[in-house]
């Protein structure tokens, strides 16, 4: 058999125009607004019509016909699924159900915390989990229950008290029985048959079946981006979750097929994704690209093969760098949804990765593990985002309220500073507040 022809991208980065140079760091974090245009209509028919418009707007892109009744999963539908799951399945749901939980459960915090600030003044914070989530697993390219686990459980552990789950229905009109698998192991009983744009707008606003919640969280595509945007005064949209990106970085020991296996986890999430080998051997760069000739040749499924080669065709591919503190300093201005140190001593790179969704040390920590099963969340940030936010964690259901508690006494000794500064600042109530206070 012939080995696949397909020209994989070779960057070397000092002699790249900054033209590329500018197109490879900003990847497929494209310019939305035509889909904004799109998606305006669609969001003021939800407000204005409610479940019809949801009705009709999954008739329309959805290509699935649903009465009222039939937007929200019964009771007998999640028995359904779990009489479809077989028992291998639902044992692998759970494995993963219980990292994904124990992890979250670490990252829980004080409820509440104060410290004496001086003789008499208190300070401190109290933690209270948000009201109310909508969580979006989106559909289209496949069943994604791992995106409900990592969605459902920091927001279940954090304490949120009304968790739904908005999800495009398949072609049977029906909720994929491992999503609702997952929503049981949640505790999660409420279940929309909903996506797109007009799943973001129905829990903006409303309708008579899907409730107005204050946040909707998870990754969508670039439809459900706009329209998170669009409404962003109407609800929270949480983490910017784009299409998926990785580098693979390495130095001269790498495994050339380990690190071409790796290579292609994000390749074959879509054509709009990016996957990068960054490497300052020109020897490995070679030895990684003829490894991945050979594993496109042999994938079975065609939509996963296209996907792969139009990635290391367009956002993706080689980059070969002069030394490893180069590459390093790529990654940190990529700032990369997902990073592998495949090098001799990973540990002594760690401190250097400074913008990262997740950093993966070593030849055996593959994304696929932690996409799935060992616990952190897979919802990051993409687009360069990591260089300000982190990956969703219970931090993203909790609140914090700033407390404070003073005495009489406690009051005397810093009064006169305040309202020193009240003049400053020219605030003459702040000053006589406290001046004027016996």
């Amino acid at each position: 058999m012939a080995l696949n022809t397909v020209k994989i991208n070779r960057f070397i980065w000092d002699q790249t125009s900054e033209e590329l140079k500018a197109k490879i760091l900003n990847r497929a974090s494209f310019d939305i607004s035509e889909q904004i245009k799109l998606i305006q209509p669609v969001c003021e028919g939800v407000r204005n019509n409610g479940d019809q418009a949801i009705l009709d707007y999954t008739e329309k892109f959805d290509r699935v016909k649903l009465d009222k009744e039939k937007i929200a999963v019964s009771f007998e539908e999640f028995s359904e699924a779990e009489r479809l799951l077989d028992d291998e399945m639902k044992e692998v749901i759970q494995y993963a159900a219980r990292n994904i939980r124990r992890f979250h459960e670490a990252q829980k915090p004080e409820p509440m915390w104060m410290m004496e600030m001086e003789k008499g003044v208190m300070a401190g914070e109290k933690v209270t989990p948000i009201s109310d989530v909508a969580c979006y697993v989106p559909g289209g390219k496949g069943s994604f229950p791992s995106v409900l686990l990592m969605l459902g459980t920091p927001a279940t552990v954090a304490g949120v008290e009304k968790i739904i789950v908005i999800t495009p229905p398949n072609k049977e009109g029906k909720v994929d029985p491992a999503i609702l698998y997952a929503a049981k192991i949640l505790g999660i009983h409420d279940v929309y048959k909903v996506g797109g744009a007009q799943s973001i707008a129905a829990v903006a606003f409303g309708t008579e079946t899907i409730p107005k919640c204050s946040k909707v969280i998870g990754p969508g595509s670039s439809f459900v981006t706009a329209a998170k945007l669009h409404l962003r005064e109407y609800i929270d949209s949480g983490v910017p979750a784009g299409p998926s990106e990785s580098i693979i970085l390495t130095d001269e020991h790498a495994d050339p097929k380990k690190a071409a296996l790796d290579l292609l986890i994000e390749a074959e999430h879509g054509p709009d994704s990016a996957a990068l080998l960054v490497t300052h051997s020109q020897e490995v760069a070679d030895q990684v690209e003829e490894q991945v000739h050979l594993l496109i040749d042999s994938l079975n499924s065609e939509i996963r093969k296209q996907f792969v080669e139009t990635v290391l065709t367009n956002y993706g591919g080689i980059i070969v760098t002069n030394n490893l503190h180069e590459s390093i300093d790529f990654a940190n201005d990529y700032a990369p949804e997902h990073i592998e140190l495949m090098v001799e001593q990973p540990f002594e790179l760690l401190n250097e990765i400074k913008n990262a969704g997740e950093i993966l040390l070593g030849d055996y920590s593959a994304t696929s593990l932690f996409n799935f099963v060992v616990g952190p969340n897979h919802t990051l940030p993409t687009g360069q985002y990591a260089k300000t936010i982190s990956a969703v964690s219970i931090h993203d259901f909790l609140k914090r309220s700033s407390i404070g508690y003073v005495t009489k006494s406690g009051f005397d000794t810093i009064k006169n500073y305040a309202a020193k500064f009240a003049d400053i600042e020219g605030f003459e109530t702040h000053a006589k507040a406290l001046r004027e206070r016996n």
